[in-house]
């Protein structure tokens, strides 16, 4: 998929874990690790703002095209928990 997913940067710049991000957003580590290895079909505007809010950072700091970037599979499964409203 040509959409890159930049959180590992931005935690890398911000010197913070993924479980702790995951925390502050309020999604799991697990399907934050989705999202971080690229492996996500969708994103939440919800998560994308919330994610941005915590990293103090703007959607294009955490998203890029890149033009003939290699799709990468996932699980059906792993990447439908990311849009899964919070009951």
């Amino acid at each position: 998929m040509p959409i890159v997913v930049n959180v590992d940067v931005m935690l890398a710049r911000r010197k913070m874990r993924l479980n702790t991000l995951a925390e502050l957003v309020g999604i799991t580590a697990q399907n934050l690790s989705v999202l971080k290895t690229g492996r996500a079909k969708a994103i939440r505007f919800s998560t994308l703002e919330r994610l941005c809010e915590v990293l103090e950072c703007e959607p294009g700091d955490l998203l890029a095209y890149e033009k003939g970037a290699a799709e990468e599979g996932g699980t059906a499964e792993a990447n439908t928990e990311i849009l899964a409203s919070p009951e």
